[in-house]
């Protein structure tokens, strides 16, 4: 998916634009645009932040003035025939000049906060989004298109076992969707969807969430550095790896581990028995364990 962003333009002169990619755009703040099919003839449409257009492949737009911020998305083929089911060819959209959609506003707003933020998770948080857009557009925009075929099984514990295979051998680097999907043989698209009815997750929360149990694991080490884990966990930045630490585990990884060091310092001092009971603190979480 190509993500750009256009801040406010003061040029009046009539641009002719070409696309050929299907690019659909959300505008950042209050604002208008000067579209036309004739440079003579451009009509001026007023934005507020949220409004969305679906640009006009192929045919080109003059486009006049754009005194109106907005985040302009390109979506692949690829995804667009996935989510239709298409083997081949294009899928055609209904262009609009002003529209509105929740769940593509919602998703296009998760992707200026990731961009805004220079992108700490990854590609494959790109591609999910990007899938999920793609359904979104095919379902209300298409003027040709396949029925979806909604699977009613998930994947098999042999698919299940490759994938977790694939996820562990990958925490350090930038796994994609297609990636997960090539390796148990299915579209992106039909892997998304079966992977979540499977899983209860998706793609990228099943991933994320191994990474943050292999970073509890080396957080138990007292001489590790919080960068090292998270570098090893594939986090671009140790403010990344400990924001998502925080949201999801409601600790930080430094509490984390000073949580678990001191259960141990305690537990050595105190001389534990093999037969009491004691209580274990995982990040939020504790358990009753008895040695």
């Amino acid at each position: 998916m190509k993500v750009e962003l256009f801040p406010p333009d003061s040029d009046t002169e009539p641009r002719h634009w070409v696309r050929h990619d299907q690019a659909f755009a959300m505008m950042l703040g209050p604002g208008s645009i000067e579209w036309g099919s004739k440079r003579s003839a451009l009509e001026q449409f007023a934005y507020a932040a949220g409004d969305l257009a679906l640009c006009d492949r192929h045919q080109g737009e003059w486009v006049g003035l754009m005194n109106v911020p907005h985040l302009q998305l390109g979506i692949s083929d690829a995804a667009l025939m996935a989510a239709s089911d298409e083997p081949n060819g294009e899928v055609e959209l209904r262009p609009h000049r002003k529209f509105a959609d929740s769940r593509l506003g919602a998703l296009a707003t998760a992707v200026h906060a990731e961009m805004v933020a220079g992108f700490p998770s990854g590609r494959l948080f790109l591609d999910c989004i990007e899938q999920a857009m793609a359904l979104a557009l095919v379902s209300g925009q298409a003027l040709r298109q396949r029925p979806v075929q909604i699977s009613r099984g998930g994947l098999g514990p042999a698919r299940l076992r490759r994938i977790r295979e694939l996820v562990h051998a990958r925490l350090e680097g930038d796994l994609s969707l297609d990636e997960m999907a090539q390796s148990v043989g299915l579209s992106t698209a039909h892997f998304a969807r079966v992977f979540r009815k499977s899983t209860g997750e998706t793609p990228h929360q099943f991933v994320l969430r191994q990474k943050l149990e292999r970073a509890k694991t080396m957080l138990h080490a007292p001489d590790a550095r919080v960068l090292d884990v998270a570098v090893a966990c594939g986090f671009k930045t140790q403010q990344h790896f400990a924001q998502v630490f925080r949201d999801i585990c409601g600790i930080s990884p430094t509490g984390y581990r000073q949580d678990f060091l001191g259960y141990e310092a305690t537990c050595a001092s105190e001389t534990c028995s093999e037969d009491i009971p004691y209580l274990v603190n995982r990040g939020s979480q504790s358990e009753l364990l008895t040695r």
